[in-house]
């Protein structure tokens, strides 16, 4: 499985982004699919999360801001970022959990960079 991310880059603060991540199959079972960014010099952490039981997570920061959703027909997650904030700055990157039988999958995209400027 190969995950394809898009959308990020460079917003005033205030403004709006929408990044997508598609996975290039879809043999394997999902279980979870997640956005998580790196800011620069601190540690790679989750932002959003779609679970495959339909429920949605946020860290405390992006509560209200952001929203993540799945395509009903495939295997793609989108992240909607408003208001955004000049902490808000990182690589964002997708992953993708899953299963096929007794094989798990644990997937991470490339980074899309977004920057937000004050």
């Amino acid at each position: 499985v190969q995950l394809q991310a898009s959308g990020g880059g460079l917003v005033q603060a205030g403004g709006s982004l929408r990044l997508s991540c598609a996975a290039s199959e879809s043999i394997f079972t999902i279980t979870a699919m997640s956005w998580h960014r790196q800011a620069p010099g601190k540690r790679r952490e989750p932002v959003a999360s779609w679970l495959s039981n339909g429920r949605t997570t946020y860290v405390d920061s992006v509560k209200g801001r952001f929203t993540i959703s799945k395509a009903s027909d495939k295997n793609s997650v989108s992240l909607a970022m408003n208001n955004l904030k000049p902490e808000d700055t990182g690589v964002y990157t997708c992953n993708v959990l899953g299963h096929l039988g007794q094989m798990l999958l644990d997937e991470w995209g490339q980074g899309t960079q977004v920057t937000v400027s004050s």
